[in-house]
């Protein structure tokens, strides 16, 4: 099962088997002002993944904030997913429901400067 709104994903996958993998975790997301980075978009994820349960936060700023789905897979990956069940994959429809969302959330356009720093 899986299911956004803006500012929220849920998504819920139970194991088939005892070599199989789930999660059960919500991500909800708003626009926040940073005093020293900026504009961004504060995350947080709660719920199971694996069966133990999980809540951390992070913040992306406004030239970082496209990766937000490769910190949701690095913390599944940290709470003991298995690499095959990377969660992004499995739900990408949503994810991209989800950059629109955030992109619309900070007034990002195509052809926005980005900071080249980032990428060294």
């Amino acid at each position: 099962m899986a299911q956004f709104t803006p500012g929220h994903l849920h998504i819920e996958r139970h194991a088939l088997n005892k070599d199989d993998h789930s999660y059960n975790f919500c991500v909800d997301y708003e626009t926040v002002q940073d005093p020293t980075a900026g504009k961004g978009i504060q995350f947080r994820l709660h719920g199971t993944i694996q069966d133990k349960p999980a809540d951390e936060t992070f913040f992306l700023g406004k030239s970082d904030w496209y990766n937000f789905a490769a910190v949701i897979d690095d913390i599944a990956r940290k709470h003991d997913m298995p690499i095959k069940g990377i969660v992004t994959s499995a739900h990408n429809t949503l994810y991209d429901r989800m950059f629109e969302d955030i992109r619309d959330k900070l007034e990002v356009k195509s052809g926005d400067p980005i900071k080249p720093e980032r990428f060294e």
